[in-house]
C-alpha cells in the first residue's frame, strides 16, 4: 500500500487527480448500461466474494492482530470483524442490490402543459461518488454495489484500520465487474492510507467528485463537513432514543430495549437513551433495567432513576449527548410523551427513536413531533437499516435534510432531469 513516502505530498495529487479522471469517464459508460448487464456484475461480485471467503479473512485477520495491538475496545472490533457469516450476508446483499429495480430512467413523474408540451422527471444517476470511511470493511461491498446499481461510479477511501480486508473485498468487486464486461475503473479503492488522499477527494479532485459520503465517527463527519468543497451526504453520529410510554406493553418493552441497545451495541442503530415515562416508573423502569445489566449492560442514569434502581451509575450530563457505541446506556424519566420530545429534541443526533406503546395517540404525538430521519413505534431501534428496508443495503443513514435522508440506497443515489416533449411550440 502507497504511503506519503512512496509519493510524496505532489505525487498524491496526481494520483488522485487521474483516479478522479478514469471513475468520470467510468460514470458515463455506467450511465448508459443496461440493467442486465449491472445485475450480471452484481451477481459474479457476489460470487466472487463466496470464492474468496478464506482470503478474505486472512486479510481481516491482519487488520484484527493491529486492532487488539492498539487497544481497541470490543465495540470496534466487532465492527471491524469478518466470519464466513458475515462474508456470506455481504454476497447476498449484493444479490438482493440484483433485484431490486433499476432506478436509471424511471420515470418520478409526468405531467401536460396546456400548451401541449409533455414534461417528465426521470431518474438519473448523480455521477461519480467518493464514499470515506472507517473500521466497517463491509462498506466496501454495500458502497460499490448500491453505487453501480443506480449508475454511478464510485471512489473508495477505507480507513487504514481495515485496509486489509476492504482491499481484499474490492479485488472481489473487480472481479465482478470484469466478468460483466463494465469497466474496472467503475469501482476504484484509493491506495493509501495518507489523509492528504482524504484532502484531495474533499477538495472535489478537480471537479470530478459530484458527492461525497462520509461514514464514520464524529471527527471524521465534522472533518468532512467542514472541509468539503462538494455536497455532503452527512451521516452523523447515531444517539438513539428508547421512549417507553405509560401505555406501552411491560413484556414488549423489555423485549425491545434490550435488542435495541445489546443486538449489536457498536452499530449506530444502537439505543444510547432510555427514556420512561414517570407514570410508569413503579413498574415498568426496575425490569427494562434489570434485563439490560443481566446481559451485561452498564446503566448510567439520574438520581431519580437511581432511587428506583441503586445499581446504576450516576449520569451526568454528557451521558445523554454521547454516542457510547458499547454496552452502555444512560436512563431517564420524563413527563409523558411531551417530556419525551423534548429530551429527544435537546439531545438527539435526529437519526433514530423509537416509542413503545399501546396509545395511538401518544404514538402520533410522538411521530410527528419528533425531527429525526427514523421513528420507529413498537420495534428495535437496529431496524434502522437499508438492508431491513428492503434496500438491500446502503452507504449510510443520512442525518441531514437535503436529498438524501434516513438509510441511502439506490434511489437516494440518483438525481434527476426534465425531459420536455413537444411539437413545435415556442413561447410568445
Amino acid at each position: 500500500m502507497l504511503d506519503r513516502a512512496d509519493t510524496g505530498a505532489d505525487g498524491i495529487g496526481a494520483m488522485m487527480d487521474a483516479i478522479g479522471r478514469r471513475a468520470r469517464a467510468a460514470a458515463r459508460q455506467l450511465a448508459l448500461a443496461p440493467r442486465a448487464r449491472k445485475d450480471a456484475a452484481l451477481q459474479a461480485m457476489a460470487d466472487a466474494l463466496n470464492a474468496a471467503i478464506p482470503a478474505i479473512l486472512e486479510a481481516n485477520g491482519e487488520d484484527l492482530v493491529r486492532a487488539q495491538e492498539s487497544g481497541a475496545n470490543a465495540a470496534f472490533v466487532d465492527r471491524l470483524t469478518l466470519n464466513p457469516a458475515r462474508i456470506v450476508a455481504m454476497s447476498e446483499g449484493l444479490r438482493a442490490i440484483a433485484e431490486l429495480a433499476d432506478p436509471v430512467g424511471q420515470t418520478i413523474a409526468a405531467w401536460e402543459r396546456p400548451n401541449g408540451l409533455r414534461i417528465e422527471r426521470v431518474r438519473t444517476p448523480l455521477g461519480v461518488i467518493g464514499v470515506i470511511y472507517e473500521s466497517r470493511p463491509n462498506v466496501t461491498a454495500d458502497a460499490g454495489a448500491l453505487c453501480l446499481k443506480a449508475g454511478n461510479a464510485v471512489i473508495l477511501r477505507g480507513g487504514s484500520d481495515s485496509a486489509h480486508s476492504s482491499r481484499a473485498i474490492h479485488a472481489a468487486l473487480v472481479a465482478g465487474l470484469t466478468a460483466a464486461g463494465l469497466p474496472e475503473d467503475a469501482i476504484q479503492m484509493v491506495p493509501t492510507t495518507d489523509r492528504a488522499a482524504v484532502g484531495e477527494m474533499l477538495k472535489g479532485l478537480s471537479g470530478n467528485l459530484d458527492v461525497i459520503v462520509p461514514r464514520g465517527g464524529k471527527s471524521l463527519v465534522a472533518r468532512v463537513q467542514d472541509e468539503a468543497r462538494v455536497p455532503v451526504f452527512a451521516h452523523l453520529e447515531g444517539i438513539c432514543h428508547v421512549y417507553v410510554d405509560r401505555s406501552a406493553d411491560l413484556a414488549m418493552a423489555v423485549a425491545v430495549t434490550v435488542n435495541s441497545k445489546m443486538r449489536r451495541t457498536g452499530i449506530c442503530g444502537s439505543a444510547e437513551t432510555l427514556l420512561v415515562d414517570r407514570a410508569v416508573a413503579a413498574t415498568h423502569l426496575a425490569p427494562i433495567l434489570q434485563a439490560l445489566a443481566g446481559k451485561g449492560c452498564e446503566i448510567r442514569a439520574t438520581e431519580e432513576v437511581r432511587a428506583l434502581f441503586p445499581a446504576a451509575l450516576l449520569a451526568d450530563e454528557t451521558d445523554f449527548s454521547t454516542e457510547y457505541l458499547d454496552a452502555i446506556i444512560s436512563v431517564a424519566l420524563v413527563d409523558g410523551v411531551e417530556g419525551a420530545i423534548s429530551h429527544v429534541e435537546r439531545y438527539s443526533s435526529h437519526h433514530t427513536e423509537a416509542i413503545l406503546a399501546e396509545d395511538a395517540a401518544a404514538v402520533e404525538a410522538f411521530m410527528n413531533g419528533i425531527d429525526s430521519a427514523i421513528l420507529l413505534h413498537n420495534a428495535s431501534t437496529q431496524f434502522a437499516d437499508g438492508g431491513e428496508f428492503g434496500m438491500g443495503g446502503e452507504i449510510g443513514i443520512a442525518t441531514g435534510k437535503m436529498h438524501a435522508r434516513g438509510p441511502v440506497g439506490v434511489e437516494q443515489l440518483t438525481s434527476f432531469n426534465y425531459r420536455v416533449r413537444g411539437s413545435g411550440q415556442t413561447r410568445p
